[in-house]
């Protein structure tokens, strides 16, 4: 569909191509896509149920990995659905008001994720540096506000590129060379000036994502100084064992993001299905991942799936 303004022909529909050059192969390529969506659904639905119901994992680092479980399937479920109705159906048609709104929750749930990892590094610093004050500092209505403040830091960051976007005109085609819709790939198609869309964009990863980052390894560092210092090598060594599946989610979180950003930035003789396969590797591998980390690395939450998989058997 398309409509006249006072700058010509604006598309107000557009086609999404899924895996661009690979159109014949989205069969095969749906069944990745498919299992790593239903692990992220079932990992992460069982780890909210186990946190929220178990008593014993009533606590600050557990009520942070259950909200990075809600953000993991709202970030898997805003994208994988399409691309799978892309791949079965060649269902690639979608408005402008929902391929908006799609790139919004998209952005806003991987900034979430981003200022969730953040604090859980900053749990992590108070548990081993302030052990004793650890639940004094950690209240319940401290990690409310925190929760509060991540997803009010990341809509409001998010929704001014609604209205970004919604100023352009969309005349030089209405094909996105993707599997969802994201705000610059969006942009590029448009006649207006979007100097704006990209410093804002660029704003946004600094502020948040990249801040994040820094926050995240300042975090580590006061930790491993706080850790060298202890008394006792076994202290040291079940210091640092409680940080393993943190350093673990870190590292699967944002490795394939700077990975893809650096592909985008220098790797312009690398094939368009090479760089849509990398974004959707950040978006489908750690929600899928992170359950399974967690459940491996960590004796607690290993120790309530057991029981909760046993008994369910009976």
């Amino acid at each position: 569909m398309t409509t006249l303004n006072h700058t010509g022909i604006t598309h107000t529909v557009f086609r999404l191509l899924g895996i661009p050059g690979l159109e014949d192969q989205h069969i095969w390529i749906s069944i990745p896509f498919f299992t790593s969506y239903v692990i992220a659904l079932l990992g992460n639905s069982l780890l909210i149920f186990i946190i929220l119901t178990r008593n014993s994992l009533h606590e600050p680092m557990y009520f942070f990995l259950c909200m990075l479980s809600g953000a993991d399937v709202v970030l898997s479920s805003c994208t994988v659905p399409q691309a799978l109705a892309i791949f079965w159906f060649g269902a690639g048609e979608i408005s402008l008001d929902r391929c908006i709104t799609q790139l919004f929750f998209i952005h806003s749930t991987f900034i979430s994720e981003s200022g969730i990892l953040l604090m859980m590094a900053f749990d992590r610093y108070i548990a081993i540096c302030y052990p004793l004050r650890y639940t004094i500092i950690l209240t319940y209505a401290l990690i409310g506000k925190i929760g509060v403040m991540i997803f009010l830091r990341s809509f409001g960051t998010i929704l001014p590129i609604v209205f970004l976007l919604k100023r352009l005109t969309f005349c030089k085609g209405n094909i996105l060379l993707h599997s969802g819709c994201n705000h610059i790939v969006l942009a590029h198609i448009s006649c207006d000036d979007i100097r704006v869309n990209i410093w804002y964009g660029i704003f946004v990863l600094i502020s948040t994502v990249v801040l994040d980052i820094v926050l995240i390894f300042i975090s580590y560092v006061l930790i491993l100084r706080a850790v060298f210092h202890m008394p006792s090598q076994d202290a040291r060594h079940k210091a640092l064992n409680t940080c393993v599946s943190h350093v673990c989610v870190i590292i699967l979180f944002y490795g394939p993001g700077i990975f893809t950003i650096l592909t985008q930035r220098f790797g312009h003789h690398i094939s368009p299905h090479i760089h849509v396969l990398l974004a959707n590797v950040c978006i489908l591998a750690p929600p899928m991942l992170n359950p399974i980390i967690y459940g491996i690395k960590t004796k607690q939450i290993r120790d309530q799936i057991v029981h909760v998989l046993f008994t369910m058997q009976k």
